[in-house]
């Protein structure tokens, strides 16, 4: 899918992955709607992405995406009415809270599902658009547990087997919209320096060690790769229901499943 003139919406997209994700899209000459709760942060990415790429190719909307309202009418019906059409969501946006493991939900996978549902508003043959194509961010933490987040392993789980689901769904239903997952490992963003801290891991702080040394072990990707994961997501139109994973030993590649046996 050529980019020139497509428009994507990228929650969590002020910085880390989903700042990667952002100036990849705008190196590729899409225009941009980056979705964070955090102002200052989006304020800040705004600037320097305008100053980087000329303005009028971004957008920043604060936007809680646990708030479902504010997520559709703030974020999606903002960024259609701005751009004039929708054709890229990444669910992107992410914590990891074991001590408000409500929120974890609701924004690992509530928000997600959510994302996902008004993506398809705005893109599905079945309201009479275009068509288009929905990654939602997973992790390796759903093919590698920790005792250290299990409310967070607990909603990347569920961010692949929606994403699955409704990839088979957009087939059967002629959606016309491309769903796929992507699963990093280790990555350096301001979320995988938060879990040193008692406010964000509770009583599993506990455990952190063992997480520094599977995180020693595996090694820590940098958000650029995780973009260019995306990217190609993003581009190749052969991919629906795709689990892609990154990591460290092996680059970019794709979980296989096994066909279930009568």
């Amino acid at each position: 899918m050529a980019l020139m003139g497509r428009v994507a919406l990228v929650t969590g997209g002020a910085q880390g992955i989903g700042r990667a994700a952002v100036e990849a899209l705008m190196r590729s000459a899409a225009k941009v709607s980056v979705v964070d709760v955090n102002q200052d942060c989006g304020d800040a990415c705004k600037s320097e992405l305008d100053a980087e790429f000329g303005g009028g190719s971004c957008a920043f909307i604060q936007c809680d995406v646990t708030d479902g309202d504010a997520l559709r009418a703030d974020a999606f019906q903002k960024t259609a009415d701005m751009f004039g059409r929708l054709d890229i969501v990444i669910n992107n946006a992410g914590i990891n809270n074991e001590k408000n493991w409500e929120k974890t939900i609701g924004v690992n996978l509530t928000s997600v599902i959510k994302g996902t549902y008004l993506g398809l508003e705005h893109m599905s043959r079945e309201y009479g658009k275009q068509g288009g194509t929905i990654i939602n961010v997973s992790s390796m933490a759903a093919f590698m547990h920790s005792p250290h987040q299990p409310v967070y392993t607990a909603t990347k789980h569920g961010v692949i087997g929606f994403t699955r689901a409704m990839a088979d769904a957009s087939v059967l239903g002629n959606y016309g919209v491309r769903i796929n997952v992507l699963c990093p490992a280790f990555v350096d963003t301001p979320l995988l320096h938060s879990v040193e801290e008692e406010d964000n891991m509770g009583k599993f702080v506990k455990f952190k060690e063992d997480f520094k040394r599977t995180m020693d072990k595996f090694g820590v990707l940098q958000p650029s790769l995780i973009a260019d994961g995306m990217m190609r997501l993003i581009t190749d139109a052969a991919l629906n229901g795709a689990v892609m994973k990154i990591t460290c030993s092996k680059g970019i590649h794709f979980h296989t499943y096994e066909p279930m046996s009568a």
